[in-house]
């Protein structure tokens, strides 16, 4: 099996390749990045039938190539640019570093199996994960909106507009707002021109949710049936997963979205304090699961609650406990619909042949 180390840069991708029982440089090319470029690294590679992509920093610069060689049938692993760095300063060569060492450093890590990484086709989650990140910015953006039109009505009106402001109720207030000042009038434009902004992005953002319900339909996942998860917070909680096989068991994936508390002892002396590490996104999103529940006197999780209410936790550390609980069932769900969706292509597959 030949291994073939990648360093990406933003222009340019060098390639060398690396025997690993002997740990030799068998050749090195250096190609742009563009399809042409990837077309001429491919035609390269074949002349190793067997062969393993190593590209330092897959999730970054050579995200692109790393997905278009899996795409192509390749196997390719990740390898963390601070391996690479490791394996220079071990490796003969007075220092030096260039395209092909770096390179070469990355097959070497692959061939050790010490922080090589698989990297997986693109899936459903990601398509999630984008469609989550465009939902933060439009609501960022509708946010800043309603905040400068806030600005504009304090100007034009006494004591301000309301709190609980929509661009219903604005545009109502404008309608009857009758400007004496050129300055006023020119306010008066634009908190127009913002109402329509809001409008539109209240449009967005409502298409956003419906395409992620889409998708969550299509995937077929359960964890719209846990209490205090809709279309919104499912996707989000997927996007940022990923996977949730890749993790062991449930306590990896607490410790993933910093809801594990982290064990501090010396001697005798044993506590736990808060985690400030792991996804904060997944950590906020189990946050706002946990006072949706919280707030619902029916549910499994306000029983749980009051139950560490009823043992003497403070309700701080019961809403944590409560988080840690909600992490696991959120684990055992989305690797429970994997399984399902994994056995369900296993017999579409079947029947097909």
């Amino acid at each position: 099996m030949m291994l073939i180390g990648i360093d990406p840069h933003k222009s340019s991708h060098t390639a060398t390749g690396i025997d690993p029982t002997t740990n030799s440089d068998l050749g090195s090319v250096r190609i742009d990045v563009s399809f042409a470029g990837y077309r001429k690294l491919l035609a390269w590679a074949r002349q190793w039938p067997e062969r393993q992509w190593a590209v330092e920093n897959a999730e970054g610069l050579g995200h692109h190539l790393a997905l278009w060689l899996v795409a192509m049938g390749e196997m390719v692993v990740d390898v963390a640019p601070a391996a690479t760095a490791r394996v220079r300063q071990l490796s003969r060569g007075g220092r030096r570093k260039n395209d092909r060492i770096d390179a070469a450093a990355a097959a070497c890590v692959a061939a050790l199996h010490g922080d090589a990484r698989p990297v997986q086709a693109e899936t459903h989650a990601d398509s999630l994960a984008l469609l989550d990140e465009r939902r933060k910015n439009l609501s960022s953006n509708r946010t800043r909106s309603v905040n400068q039109l806030h600005a504009l009505l304090r100007a034009l009106l006494p004591g301000g507009a309301p709190t609980d402001l929509t661009a219903t109720k604005a545009a109502i207030i404008l309608r009857g707002l009758r400007p004496v000042t050129v300055t006023d009038r020119v306010r008066k434009s634009l908190a127009k021109d913002l109402v329509a902004d809001i409008k539109r992005y209240d449009a967005q953002l409502a298409d956003n949710a419906a395409a992620m319900d889409e998708l969550l339909d299509l995937h077929g996942t359960t964890l719209r049936s846990i209490p205090g998860i809709g279309p919104v917070m499912a996707a989000r909680i997927i996007g940022r997963t990923g996977r949730a096989s890749r993790f062991p068991n449930a306590a990896a994936y607490a410790n993933y979205t910093g809801v594990a508390p982290i064990e501090v002892a010396s001697a005798d002396s044993s506590r736990h304090r808060l985690s400030r590490h792991g996804d904060r996104e997944l950590n906020s999103a189990l946050h706002t699961i946990a006072m949706i529940q919280i707030r619902m006197p029916s549910s499994v999780g306000r029983s749980y609650y009051d139950k560490k209410i009823s043992e003497g936790k403070s309700p701080r550390l019961a809403k944590r406990c409560l988080k840690r609980r909600l992490a696991d069932l959120c684990w055992r769900t989305m690797t429970r619909d994997e399984r399902r969706t994994t056995r369900t292509r296993a017999v579409d597959d079947t029947e097909a042949a």
